[in-house]
Formats: C-alpha cells, sequence, structure tokens
C-alpha cells in the first residue's frame, strides 16, 4: 500500500519508520526540511509541500496526519482539500478532541478517520495502540496500514462513528492519569513511611507476578533505578491536563462519577503549587512512555 505521511515528528517518523519495515511504500512531507530529509534516509520518498505529497500519490489518496492537535490539523486539511475526494482516506492520529473530529469529518470531501494513537515513543519497537473512528470501509482499506503501525491485527479496532476514536482515546488519557496518581502515592507512603526501602526492588519485585503489575509500573522501576529511590532532582511538577480536562468535562456532560480522574487532573494542576512525591514520579513516568521532558528542580 502506499500512503503519505505528513507530520514527521517523534511519532510521524515512528509511523513511517513501521510503514516501511512492513514493505508499504511511504511519500513524507513536515514543515521542517530537516525532518523530511530524515524519513527520506529510512526509505521514504520524500514532497516538498503537501501538494507535491498529493500529486506523489496514485488515486485514491491514502493520507496519515500525525500534526499536533488543534489549528496545525485544521489547515494542513486545508491545504488538502483542493486535492481530495470522496474515495481518498485521511487519519488523523493526533490527540485532537473528539468534537472537532466530528466536525472534521463533516467538513472533508475525503473519508476522515480519526485514530487515538497509544503508546508513545518508548513503544515504537512494538507498535502502537489505535483507536480508530469514522467510515467503516474507510477502516477497512487501511487495515494494512494499521497493522503494520499498530502491535498487529489485534493493536488496533474501528471503535465506532466519527469521533468514537479520539473520544476512546479522550477517556483512555483519564484512566492513565489516575494509575499514574495510584502509583504516585503508593510510592509516596513506601518512601515517608517507617522503613528505609529500595523502591526500585519493590517495583522489581511487584512487577514480577503481583496483581497490580504493569507497563507504568516497569516505569517506576526504571525510574528508580535511574533516579533513586528519592528521584533525586526530578521536579514536582507533572505538566499536560489538556485530555484529562476533556474527560472530566464530558463526565460532567453525561452526569457520571470520576472521582479519580478528577483527583488526579487536580493533582496535575497542584504540581505547579505545592510539593509532593507522587508528582514528582509522575513528572518521571511521562518521560518514560512519552519521552516528555523531565522537569528538574534547582540545584
Amino acid at each position: 500500500m502506499e500512503l503519505g505521511v505528513i507530520g514527521l515528528g517523534r511519532m510521524g517518523r515512528i509511523v513511517v519508520d513501521r510503514l516501511l519495515a512492513a514493505d508499504h511504500s511511504v511519500v513524507a512531507y513536515d514543515v521542517s526540511a530537516e525532518a523530511t530529509a530524515a524519513a527520506a534516509e529510512l526509505g521514504a520518498s520524500p514532497a516538498d509541500s503537501v501538494g507535491d505529497l498529493c500529486d506523489r500519490l496514485a488515486e485514491p489518496k491514502r493520507i496519515w496526519l500525525m500534526v499536533p492537535a488543534g489549528d496545525p490539523v485544521d489547515e494542513t486539511l486545508a491545504e488538502l482539500e483542493p486535492h481530495l475526494g470522496d474515495e481518498d482516506v485521511v487519519v488523523d492520529g493526533g490527540n485532537s478532541h473528539f468534537e472537532a473530529s466530528l466536525r472534521r469529518a463533516e467538513e472533508t470531501d475525503a473519508a476522515y478517520l480519526d485514530c487515538g494513537t497509544s503508546g508513545g515513543p518508548a513503544g515504537a519497537e512494538l507498535g502502537f495502540s489505535l483507536m480508530v473512528g469514522g467510515p467503516a470501509w474507510a477502516y477497512e482499506a487501511l487495515a494494512p496500514a494499521f497493522d503494520a503501525v499498530a502491535t498487529g491485527p489485534e493493536g488496533h479496532d474501528r471503535m465506532g462513528e466519527s469521533g468514537s476514536g479520539h473520544y476512546v482515546k479522550m477517556i483512555h488519557n483519564g484512566v492513565e492519569y489516575a494509575l499514574m496518581q495510584a502509583y504516585g502515592e503508593g510510592f509516596e507512603l513506601l518512601h515517608e513511611g517507617r522503613y528505609d526501602l529500595d523502591l526500585e526492588a519493590v517495583a522489581r519485585t511487584w512487577n514480577n507476578g503481583a496483581v497490580i503489575r504493569s507497563w507504568l509500573l516497569e516505569l517506576c522501576e526504571e525510574a528508580f533505578r535511574e533516579e533513586g529511590s528519592d528521584l533525586g532532582d526530578v521536579a514536582d511538577h507533572v505538566a499536560g491536563g489538556s485530555t484529562g480536562t476533556w474527560t472530566v468535562q464530558e463526565s460532567l456532560e453525561q452526569e457520571v462519577p470520576l472521582p479519580l480522574i478528577y483527583t488526579a487532573l487536580s493533582e496535575r494542576f497542584g504540581s505547579r503549587a505545592d510539593a509532593r512525591f507522587s508528582r514528582r514520579l509522575a513528572n518521571r513516568l511521562r518521560y518514560g512512555f512519552g519521552r516528555h521532558e523531565v522537569a528538574r528542580r534547582d540545584s
């Protein structure tokens, strides 16, 4: 299959790399000429504009967007509009709000697939988890590409109609907030409690057979191994919060109580004022799964 990939940052590069590894053909473009050149080194055919990318693709066009959520998605779709018809497919693999995805699906001539993407740069070798919303025929047409970018056929599915992919990913992120908060609070009590504990050893032991074992707990083990049981100079500042905020807003609209997710979101905002060990661990965990920059305390 031939695909165009627009947006070649950390996640976009992984999409290109995994598509090429599965013997798909890729035409790649990014506003950064350096990023486009790097994709070409992987084996992609470089384009120098959105229009050039479209000209290079055979009909019907299959295009995967990995640009930042918000205005960049709308701006890219506006550039694509003159080149697309109703047999073409556009995948939005970013963290767009599901209501924005609904609007884009209605406004775009091509079939629009909103694709929630989980796994982060640290999961590049295994592949991503992909939650896809949009027309069934378009999802089925892109299934070989989803097989390549995800962990395999079990790593992706069509969630439902337009908007559902990003809706499921939004709530996925809310759950992620709560899980990080739970681990953070548990390790905070261990750190501040009555024993002098090696927290890397605790995490490693829990990860081998315990009920609460998980990838996030493996990342806790990594954090304590690399930073020490006291997390060294890792700062009490947990960035992010947009998808968690959207999740809480949706819970209010649907009148579904989400006390754990709400508290975890509040802790993120509180981390910008007060100091807590649990927030420092959450700060470091975000590097573990997403390679987000670790805020450090001034020495």
